[in-house]
């Protein structure tokens, strides 16, 4: 019988600190919100208007149950989530301390995604998976990494840490850390940028560089160079006949 009692008190003291575990974390990714979006005004329009923190909350309900060996329970409460939210996270991704999904709609987050700490995610940005192989498939994603608006990210690779991906750009192989990617696919532009090494995180997704009109730009200015060229052989030409 004491046994028997002392054996519950342990469990209910595990339980007590898992509970304040959840609150703790709960609590930083609300001061995220707090800390990376100037619209936040109040703890209490947070907790009642914020999309983004109600899913990732959802989810590590979920996430509990899941790595408890729960199924459908957990996939249950994720498409509730999805409902109420309109953000799709697996019960099986692991996300990390003070992620911040802003506005949200249209985030998908696959099974085998890790989310590594102080990460922002935009609205409809996908961290997804190819092909139907088993195990590790989805991307794992660094600390302080930032996902633009569209964004896609597909595949069992890492993105470093504070990165940024820019808006509609699809990444499908592995991105060092510190650095900036764009484009379809998705190209490395800017790499161990100083800027980075600020302090806190850059959320300036829209000051990218355009490589496609940097290339074109480039071709211009040859192509008018040589415009140059050949009128000046031209005028050259004509003097030699006179």
């Amino acid at each position: 019988m004491i046994l028997g009692t002392g054996f519950l008190l342990i469990k209910f003291i595990e339980r007590m600190k898992e509970m304040a575990g959840f609150f703790r974390t709960v609590k930083e990714d609300i001061g995220a919100i707090f800390e990376r979006d100037p619209a936040a005004k109040k703890t209490l329009e947070v907790l009642l208007c914020y999309p983004g923190l109600h899913a990732i909350v959802i989810h590590r309900i979920s996430h509990g149950l899941y790595k408890r060996g729960w199924v459908i329970l957990p996939r249950i409460i994720s498409n509730i989530g999805r409902f109420l939210t309109g953000i799709e996270i697996h019960p099986g991704a692991k996300i990390g301390k003070r992620l911040f999904i802003d506005h949200g709609m249209g985030v998908v987050i696959g099974e085998t995604t890790e989310i590594g700490d102080n990460v922002t995610i935009y609205q409809g940005a996908t961290l997804g998976g190819t092909g139907k192989e088993k195990g590790k498939r989805h991307p794992t994603i660094g600390d302080n990494v930032v996902i633009s608006s569209g964004a896609k990210v597909l595949g069992p690779f890492k993105v470093g840490d504070n990165s940024k991906i820019g808006a509609g750009s699809v990444v499908l192989k592995e991105v060092p850390p510190n650095c900036t990617v764009v484009g379809v696919p998705g190209r490395i532009i800017i790499k161990d940028n100083m800027k980075l090494q600020q302090k806190g995180i850059d959320l300036d997704h829209t000051k990218l560089p355009d490589p496609v009109f940097e290339e074109l730009h480039s071709l211009r200015k040859k192509f008018f160079a040589l415009e140059e060229r050949l009128k000046d052989i031209e005028r050259r030409y004509k003097d030699e006949t006179i």
